[in-house]
């Protein structure tokens, strides 16, 4: 009797400086995903960690830190925070659509503008329109990218504010990447908008999960992940309800 698909082969990146921990250097393992089967094997290994990135799937695999801890909101448990309801009110005239996964002019003129003020140093600060259009359209599995726009005017789409590149997995939605607006005092807080919106669409459609990826605890720019609760983290024994320290946590994003 023959495996339904063949059991996925793994490689290790070389050493490299951790983007978000100085002084540490970061590893990942990673396998492809192809053929008829990547749905199901994206869905089995998001499940214990990974994360997708185009056609590969990755986690980190570091030799002396295990800092990355992978986490997701419980979707249909969640009860938005008095602070979080402001935001959705806030935000409430947003016009939000779930597009196939092709780029345009106007979503990458966005990213240039995100990456300029949010991340100007990152390393997707050299991203050009190819890079892009790898990231969003070289997709496996089912994939979109949710629009943020404000209200149309005269039947003409409204200005793009924000975007999420996003996989519908089986027991959930998880995060790609999104960015938005950068710093619009029309338009605060987007990032934690999306990330509402995104738990709100998970629990309408019964999917039991949002995957934010991975959370830092000594690291400032993943701490807003732990405003979102209930909150599951990855552990040796599987994934379990866990509570951030909030003493620091930023009060945007």
């Amino acid at each position: 009797m023959s495996a339904p698909f063949r059991f996925p082969r793994f490689f290790v990146t070389s050493p490299a400086p951790c983007p978000y921990l100085p002084g540490k250097t970061e590893r990942k393992v990673f396998t492809e995903l192809t053929g008829q089967h990547a749905t199901d094997l994206n869905d089995a290994l998001g499940r214990i960690g990974f994360r997708r990135s185009q056609g590969v799937a990755y986690r980190p695999s570091c030799i002396d830190c295990a800092a990355c801890i992978s986490v997701r909101v419980v979707a249909g448990e969640f009860q938005p925070s008095a602070t979080q309801r402001k935001m959705l009110r806030r935000h409430a005239d947003l016009e939000v659509t779930a597009c196939k996964p092709w780029t345009t002019e106007e979503q990458y003129a966005l990213l240039r503008r995100y990456l300029k003020m949010r991340h100007p140093g990152g390393g997707m600060a050299d991203m050009d329109e190819s890079d892009f259009a790898d990231m969003i359209e070289q997709s496996p599995v089912k994939t979109y990218v949710i629009e943020y726009r404000e209200p149309s005017v005269d039947g003409r789409p409204g200005r793009l504010v924000g975007a999420c590149l996003t996989d519908q997995q089986a027991d959930g939605l998880s995060m790609i990447y999104s960015f938005f607006e950068p710093d619009d005092p029309k338009r605060p807080g987007l990032g934690t908008y999306i990330i509402l919106d995104h738990i709100i669409r998970a629990g309408r459609a019964n999917l039991p999960y949002v995957y934010l990826g991975y959370w830092v605890e000594d690291s400032r720019r993943m701490a807003y992940k732990a405003r979102f609760r209930p909150l599951e983290k990855l552990g040796p024994q599987g994934w379990s309800r866990f509570e951030p320290d909030q003493r620091e946590l930023p009060l945007g994003r």
